[in-house]
């Protein structure tokens, strides 16, 4: 197994845990549990990470942090946008 396996498999193992979660979500737009400072925190943080992949050409970095990003972008901006409540169709 190469180094470069090894760093897909984590990219995809980690951001695959996160889906769940994402997915709930999305679905119930129900955020009142959800920790605005973490999200805040992680969707900055895989931004972060995301351009550090591309800086360094790394692929499984790029990919995982970009997907996450994007994921917790969304829950993000559901927390921001509905002030943690569940809304009303």
């Amino acid at each position: 197994m190469t180094i470069s396996t090894i760093g897909m498999l984590a990219a995809a193992l980690t951001t695959a845990a996160y889906i769940p979660q994402a997915y709930k979500t999305i679905k119930t737009r129900s955020t009142k549990d959800l920790s605005l400072v973490t999200f805040t925190m992680l969707f900055v943080g895989t931004i972060l990470w995301f351009i550090y992949g591309l800086y360094i050409h790394d692929t499984p970095l790029m990919l995982a942090n970009g997907i996450t990003a994007t994921l917790s972008g969304i829950i993000f901006f559901l927390k921001i946008s509905s002030g943690g409540k569940k809304r009303r169709r």
